[in-house]
This record gives C-alpha cells, sequence and structure tokens, in this order.
C-alpha cells in the first residue's frame, strides 16, 4: 500500500512539473509573438508619421510608397520569413531572435501604407476584433484532445489558394475577387492559428536541448505571428473604413 501511494505521488509530482515546464514554454512563445507584434506597429505608426506631414508625403513617403523601392519594401519581409525558417535551426539562439525581430520591425515598415488606407479607428476596432477571435482560436487549439492535423491540411491548402487568387488579382482588380480572397483567408488563417497552437504545443514533448527548444519556440512565435498579421490584415480589407 505504501509503495502504491509512493508510486502515485511520485506520478502526480511528474504530471505537475510537465505542466509547469508546458505553461512556461508556451508563455515564452507567446511573449516572444507579442513582442514582435508591438515592433511591427511601432515602427508603421513611426514610418507614416515620417512619411506623411501636413497631409502631404515627405521625401521619404515618395520613396517608400510611390517609386520602385515600394516593391522592395513589399517583398522583403516574405524573403525573410523564408530566410528565416529555413536558417534558424542552424542560427545561434541570440541570431535567430534577432532575425525574428528584424522581420518584425521590416513587416511594420511594410504595413505602413495601412495608416493611409483605413481610419485610425477602424484599424484600432479591428486590432482587438482580431486579438479576441486568436485568443479563442489558440485557446481550442491548446486545450482540444481532437487531432487537428487535418484542419491544418485544409488551412494550408487554403492559404495556397489565396496567395495564388491574389497574384491574379493584382492583373483582374476584381472587388468582387478581393472579397472571396479576404473571407476565404480570415477562415483558413483561423483554421491555421488553431493548429499551429496544437502543433506548437506537441513540440515541447520532443526531448531537446535548451538551444534547439528555445529556437522551435521562435519557430513557433513566427508561426502564430504570421497567422494573427494575416488575419488583422484582411479583415481590415472587410471591415476597415478607407480615409
Amino acid at each position: 500500500m505504501d509503495y502504491d501511494r509512493q508510486t502515485m505521488s511520485r506520478s502526480q509530482a511528474d504530471v505537475a512539473q510537465y505542466d509547469v515546464g508546458l505553461r512556461q514554454y508556451m508563455l515564452g512563445v507567446y511573449n516572444q509573438m507579442v513582442g514582435a507584434l508591438a515592433l511591427t506597429g511601432v515602427v508603421a505608426y513611426a514610418t507614416t508619421l515620417l512619411a506623411v506631414q501636413d497631409g502631404q508625403l515627405t521625401g521619404l513617403g515618395q520613396a517608400l510608397y510611390l517609386s520602385p523601392l515600394k516593391w522592395v519594401v513589399m517583398l522583403a519581409p516574405l524573403g525573410m520569413v523564408f530566410l528565416l525558417s529555413a536558417r534558424a535551426p542552424h542560427m545561434s539562439l541570440p541570431a535567430a531572435r534577432l532575425s525574428f525581430y528584424v522581420f518584425a520591425g521590416l513587416m511594420g515598415l511594410s504595413l505602413s501604407s495601412i495608416f493611409l488606407v483605413f481610419t485610425g479607428e477602424s484599424i484600432v476596432r479591428v486590432f482587438f476584433i482580431t486579438s479576441a477571435a486568436f485568443a479563442g482560436l489558440s485557446l481550442y487549439g491548446y486545450t482540444t484532445k481532437k487531432d487537428l492535423s487535418g484542419l491544418g491540411s485544409f488551412a494550408i491548402m487554403g492559404v495556397i489558394g489565396v496567395f495564388i487568387a491574389s497574384l491574379v488579382n493584382l492583373f483582374l482588380a476584381s472587388t468582387m475577387l478581393q472579397f472571396i480572397i479576404s473571407v476565404v483567408g480570415v477562415i483558413a488563417f483561423a483554421a491555421l492559428t488553431a493548429y499551429d497552437t496544437q502543433r506548437i504545443k506537441e513540440m515541447y514533448n520532443e526531448i531537446d536541448s535548451t538551444d534547439i527548444a528555445g529556437k522551435k519556440a521562435i519557430l513557433g512565435a513566427l508561426s502564430l505571428y504570421l497567422n494573427f498579421i494575416n488575419m488583422f490584415v484582411l479583415l481590415l480589407q472587410l471591415f476597415g473604413n478607407r480615409e
């Protein structure tokens, strides 16, 4: 009897230790994601202040939004995210973390134009809508016992479809197609948020060194960050009030 009690007590202690470790790991992922979002917002807003004065574009604004440099600004985050995803496992932990925040800064530069297109009130409103939706979806992914791998496959196919349709719409400039892209995109990234949260949680079960676990946390934060940003932009296109 005493042996059974000791075994049960040891088992409960192991479970409690596991839960504490998992919470700390996920908290680290979310902290890095929120930090990156904050940096993106600050860079975007500061860039707008420098690019527009008295209702007119400054030299910086004309370079960022009217010259061929705008394509570099738009595509730099895309190139950076591919580079970070491929190279992060081979970087040192500080270098991987620094690269993540550099990417977040570049994304802020790229997204600064939304302050020229949409009203500040609608940007704030959509941001809180996105935050609430993201929190609920991520909580579902964290707590559900259901395997979400099928949902993840559906979401990834949806994202690929949205990307291809967006490229096509660059030439068609169809308002209806853009509406469909936004709706499908929101659904796809919503599903991806729940799936990615579950996937990141399951990564904790793998036995890794501190360095590898830290880099996996950064890549997890990157995945959730991208889901949030894309949901925010797509919801802004649906519900934002234009200037």
